[in-house]
């Protein structure tokens, strides 16, 4: 049925429970799992004018960067071991509009599944901003999980 998912993280609470629901789907026929990060290119160009901080644009993706390869690392690891395929990508740029990008760029997504609030300060009355867009805009079925 989906044989393979993307599975779009911010590495949130909300997002840790999508990728508890990917392993469950396992039973079901999935295959692969393409898990990407985006690196918010707003959120740094943001941070690294704070004058307080006194970080470089440069610095500061470098250091979500590393973060994020741990993260992915721990997220791979578990995957193999549920018995996945998984492909990882960490992207940097407006996270909803590279969800969309990647799900084009990916041959035979099956579903995106992701978490429904992620870590914006601005969430929806529903949804989170970026899982809402994902949904609107989509050409694949999305699979929202709830916190």
């Amino acid at each position: 049925m989906f044989e393979k998912i993307l599975y779009p993280t911010d590495f949130s609470d909300a997002s840790k429970k999508a990728l508890d629901y990917i392993k469950q789907l396992k039973g079901a026929g999935t295959k692969e799992v393409v898990v990407l990060h985006v690196i918010d290119e707003r959120e740094i160009e943001h941070i690294a004018h704070l004058p307080e901080l006194n970080v470089s644009i440069e610095e500061l993706e470098r250091r979500k960067r590393e973060y994020a390869k741990e993260e992915m690392k721990a997220i791979e690891t578990g995957l193999k071991k549920a018995g996945f395929e998984v492909k990882t990508r960490i992207d940097k740029g407006i996270p909803f509009r590279d969800i969309l990008k990647v799900e084009e760029e990916e041959k035979d997504v099956s579903v995106v599944v992701l978490g429904s609030h992620g870590k914006s300060c601005i969430a929806e009355m529903l949804l989170g901003s970026v899982s809402e867009k994902v949904v609107r805009k989509s050409t694949k079925p999305v699979l929202i999980v709830r916190r």
